[in-house]
């Protein structure tokens, strides 16, 4: 069974780009969802995540306390890194069991959707890479459309943590332009054909 990865820079439309392909049956795994997934209910991580940033990173009812984490680790690139080396590991053995899920469910591909997908090594375990990509100034527009509460500068600051547009297509085995110029569907339907064939 192939599996697919599929990143791209804030605002690009990885996520719009993944409900096309779950649309045509194909499973998708939401690494940012599954990450927070992982960091609130392992038990193990848990006690890493507590161990190294405190008996803040979790609330008095036992829930993670994202504000807190945000707060301390974002503006440090060591205690980004940190949590990262926490984190990824975890995430990484939850995608291989629930890959194994799938291909015991007899699906032909699936996509590993990943904002970090190289910066965090995931590429490391996928047969082929898609990248989304959309220009600086769409991007931006977008996410200060979706998210109100961004400023320019938030979003910069995002786009300056992940690797560069042009590493991500030059890495990419399929780029897909989600630029207001070209079609979406017809470019799925392609991969989605090529995949089912592999």
């Amino acid at each position: 069974m192939l599996k697919i990865g599929i990143t791209g820079g804030i605002g690009s439309g990885k996520s719009v780009v993944c409900r096309l392909f779950q649309v045509l049956g194909a499973p998708v795994y939401d690494s940012d969802a599954r990450a927070k997934w992982v960091m609130a209910h392992h038990p193990q991580l848990r006690e890493e995540l507590t161990a190294a940033f405190g008996s803040e990173t979790f609330d008095t009812q036992g829930q993670l306390n994202r504000t807190y984490l945000a707060r301390v680790a974002f503006p440090d690139p060591t205690q980004l890194a940190r949590l990262n080396a926490l984190v990824h590991p975890h995430v990484g053995r939850d995608f291989e069991a629930w890959a194994t899920a799938q291909q015991a469910a007899g699906y032909p591909y699936l996509l590993k959707e990943a904002a970090l997908l190289y910066e965090s090594g995931a590429y490391q375990q996928l047969d082929r890479i898609i990248t989304v990509f959309a220009p600086l100034e769409i991007r931006q527009a977008r996410v200060l459309h979706r998210d109100p509460h961004r400023t320019p500068d938030d979003i910069l600051t995002i786009i300056g943590k992940q690797l560069s547009e042009e590493e991500k297509i030059r890495r990419a085995n399929y780029v897909i332009h989600n630029d207001d110029h070209h079609l979406l569907i017809p470019q799925v339907l392609q991969l989605d054909k090529e995949f089912r064939q592999y």
